[in-house]
């Protein structure tokens, strides 16, 4: 919500009244700002705004006239209900209920900025008085008004200057607000996107498998997973959305989710991600396209996969790099896209690194790209290396060589390892 409120429109008519009165504004917006955004937007709102309360009359009490602060939230029967309290000495009515229908309430609604005293029309002494409100100004917050924020006040103040400084407090409160909400549904995909990440590599007959996801924010368009199919087979996975942030990491989750359902049908390889393939095309939320690399580990060594637009995974055999470059374009953009799959034998100290273009892409001050030659000399020079350990070294030549704690991009790599024979 927008702050609404009255200026008088005379303050610029008086010599230098605008212009200081504006410096004012300028330096209070940019106090209360400050003040505001070192406060963490907390899980639930409510606590958010207790915390802007405190702070408020904290930094503000002189500035703004205030000697008390309340919070109320909308509840149900046409009531608000008091929440919080902080300030003066009159006993805390938490659980107060104020009627919708009381005067004040419904001229505050309608403006969404409200200062009342004791001797306008509409103050209700018989709501106020238990409360010890002589005086008080008042915003609305949130969606569909539900919270109220209200201030008692005391002593001579300037009506103009005050309501003006009120409307920057709820203009900073409610962005505070929005942070809060977005902070939330971050958060929440985050915590959707973690959980479909493997909790930790699966026991398959002695191989050595190890993956590790970094996204550029708080989520990432990448996903990798390992998915038992049977005793003997075992299904690996890397998608990379392009772009990163939560559309990216939505349409991931939703390619792995389509993948494991394929799978679960018993369609071969080709033939769920052509099935996969079409349904990406059809989404309306597909406004971007994404690569997939599948594998299938059989325990005898034999790796059979498809990459869908997907950087060739590195298959290390006797000491010579193989691209697995075998299958199709991007999943999305053409729904009669076909695709193949390839094969190759892992024997025992050979090697597959599935790695998203994150890795690769990784650019150093002077524009110069990790690449694909470097990511082959860091693995040849320690494919001796346990799964886990070959995976974390690649992540620390990418941001050695980047200077880069956080990636530009998503980043992931996935190791398939087939230890030496005892």
């Amino acid at each position: 919500m927008e702050p609404r409120t009255t200026i008088d429109a005379t303050a610029g008519d008086r010599p230098g009244g605008g212009v200081e009165r504006s410096q004012q504004y300028r330096s209070f917006w940019r106090r209360l700002d400050a003040t505001l955004g070192v406060i963490e937007a907390q899980p639930d709102v409510g606590a958010t705004l207790d915390l802007i309360v405190r702070a408020i009359l904290r930094d503000y009490r002189q500035d703004l006239h205030l000697v008390a602060g309340r919070l109320y939230e909308k509840a149900g029967h046409g009531l608000y209900v008091l929440r919080r309290w902080h300030g003066d000495s009159t006993p805390a009515k938490v659980g107060y209920t104020v009627p919708i229908t009381y005067t004040a309430v419904q001229i505050l609604l309608d403006r969404g900025l409200l200062i009342m005293k004791e001797t306008d029309p509409g103050f209700d002494p018989g709501i106020e008085d238990p409360l010890g409100v002589e005086a008080f100004a008042a915003m609305t917050l949130g969606e569909d008004n539900r919270w109220i924020l209200s201030f008692s006040i005391e002593g001579e103040y300037d009506r103009e200057r005050l309501l003006y400084l009120l409307s920057a407090v709820q203009h900073v409160v409610t962005q505070k607000i929005a942070q809060a909400r977005f902070y939330n549904a971050v958060e929440e995909a985050r915590r959707i996107q973690m959980s479909m990440l493997p909790k930790g590599p699966p026991s398959f007959h002695g191989y050595d498998l190890a993956g590790r996801s970094v996204p550029a924010e708080a989520v990432g368009g990448d996903l990798y997973d390992f998915i038992p199919l049977s005793g003997r087979i075992l299904g690996v996975a890397l998608a990379d959305s392009s772009g990163h942030g939560l559309p990216a990491a939505l349409q991931a989750r939703d390619v792995i989710t389509g993948l494991r359902m394929g799978l679960s049908e018993n369609y071969k390889i080709v033939g769920v991600i052509e099935k996969l393939n079409k349904v990406i095309n059809r989404s309306t939320l597909a406004t971007r396209f994404i690569s997939l690399f599948y594998g299938e580990l059989e325990r005898n060594g034999n790796f059979i996969y498809c990459s869908a637009g997907h950087p060739p995974a590195l298959f290390l055999h006797d000491g010579r790099f193989e691209e697995l470059k075998y299958g199709g374009m991007v999943l999305g953009p053409d729904p009669d896209a076909e695709y193949e799959r390839g094969y190759v034998v892992m024997r025992p100290g050979d090697v597959v690194v599935v790695y998203s273009d994150g890795i690769t892409e990784a650019a150093n001050s002077r524009d110069e790209a990790f690449g694909v030659d470097r990511l082959r000399q860091a693995i040849a020079a320690h494919a001796d290396l346990p799964a886990r350990g070959l995976v974390d070294l690649i992540f620390h030549a990418a941001e050695t060589f980047s200077g880069r704690a956080r990636p530009a991009d998503d980043q992931t790599v996935v190791v398939i390892r087939r230890p030496p024979a005892a």
